[in-house]
C-alpha cells in the first residue's frame, strides 16, 4: 500500500489446541479428511478465562514493543473482527483505554470477516494521511469458537481463535 510502511507485527493465540482428532469426536470427520482438503491439522480455541480482549492486548503489546512505538504515538487504532467481547465499547476503544493511547486517537472496529484486516489497512492509510500522529495499530482478531456450529464439518474444521497486530507508519 502506497504511503504505509509496516514497522512490526505481533500475535497471540489462546492456550487450548483443538486437533482434527478432537473434532472427529463431535462431528462426522477424520484427521485424514480435514488434512487432505485443507492442510489444517490443529487450530486454537479460547479456554475459560481467555478473551478476545486479552488476545488483542497481547498481540498489540508485542507489535508496539517490536516497533519501538509507544501507545501515545498511535493516531489510529482499528480492529477487524466479528467476535469482539462486546458490541460497545468497540474492541479498538477498549485497546485505546487499556494501552493508554491518547483520547483523540481514532478508534473503531471493522466487521468484514475474512477481508477485514485488508480493509482496516486501507482505512488506516486514509485516516493516517490526515492524522496528526502518523502511527497506526491494526489488528485482526477472532474468537470464532463462540459462534461456530460444531455439527457442520464444512465450517467448524476451518476456523480457530487468535489475534494478529501490525504497527504501520504513514509516509506519504
Amino acid at each position: 500500500m502506497s504511503g504505509l510502511k509496516l514497522l512490526s507485527t505481533g500475535s497471540a493465540l489462546p492456550s487450548q489446541v483443538v486437533t482434527n482428532d478432537d473434532l472427529a469426536r463431535v462431528v462426522d470427520t477424520s484427521d485424514e479428511w480435514i488434512t487432505s482438503r485443507t492442510g489444517i491439522s490443529a487450530r486454537r480455541r479460547c479456554a475459560p478465562g481467555e478473551s478476545h480482549t486479552g488476545l488483542c492486548l497481547a498481540a498489540a503489546r508485542r507489535a508496539l514493543e517490536r516497533a519501538g512505538v509507544g501507545p501515545e504515538e498511535v493516531g489510529v487504532c482499528l480492529v477487524a473482527t466479528l467476535t469482539a467481547d462486546q458490541l460497545s465499547p468497540a474492541a479498538a476503544c477498549t485497546l485505546q483505554r487499556e494501552l493508554g493511547m491518547g483520547e483523540d486517537t481514532m478508534c473503531f472496529d471493522l466487521n468484514a470477516a475474512c477481508s477485514g484486516f485488508v480493509y482496516a489497512l486501507h482505512t488506516a492509510q486514509c485516516l493516517l494521511a490526515a492524522a496528526p500522529r502518523k502511527m497506526g495499530l491494526i489488528l485482526g482478531a477472532e474468537v470464532l469458537s463462540r459462534v461456530l456450529d460444531y455439527t457442520d464439518r464444512g465450517t467448524c474444521i476451518l476456523f480457530g481463535d487468535g489475534a494478529g497486530a501490525a504497527v504501520v507508519e504513514w509516509r506519504g
